[in-house]
C-alpha cells in the first residue's frame, strides 16, 4: 500500500531555533550590530536620535517576524515584488474542451 506519513513540521529541523534560516540570523545580526554601533556612536541626549539608533535593528527584526502561511514578512515583500513586477501569464483552462481561437474559426 506504501502509505507514507510526513509529520508536518519537518522543514523546522533545518532551521535556527525552528523558525529562522541562516540568512534571517544574518539579518537580524547586521542590524542589530548597526544599532549597537549607532548607540555607542550618537549622543542619544534626546528621543530623536534614540529612535534613529535602533531603527535598524527593529526593522530587520520585523523582516525576520515569522508568520503563518508565509516564513517571514520578508517572503511576503519579496512575493508581492514578483507578482507585480513581473509579466502574469493566466493560461485559460475552463469547463470548454476548445479555446477562443479554434473556436473562432468554426
Amino acid at each position: 500500500m506504501n502509505n507514507y506519513l510526513i509529520p508536518a513540521n519537518s522543514k523546522k529541523s533545518l532551521m535556527f531555533f525552528g523558525m529562522f534560516t541562516l540568512g534571517d540570523l544574518i539579518l537580524f545580526g547586521v542590524g542589530a550590530t548597526i544599532s549597537m554601533i549607532l548607540l555607542f556612536a550618537l549622543n542619544i541626549d534626546s528621543l530623536l536620535f534614540a529612535i534613529l539608533a535602533i531603527t535598524p535593528g527593529v526593522i530587520c527584526a520585523f523582516l525576520i517576524l515569522p508568520i503563518p502561511n508565509y516564513h517571514n514578512v520578508r517572503t511576503i515583500i519579496r512575493l508581492a515584488w514578483n507578482f507585480y513586477t513581473t509579466r502574469q501569464k493566466y493560461i485559460w483552462r475552463g469547463w470548454c474542451y476548445k479555446d477562443g481561437e479554434e473556436r473562432d474559426k468554426e
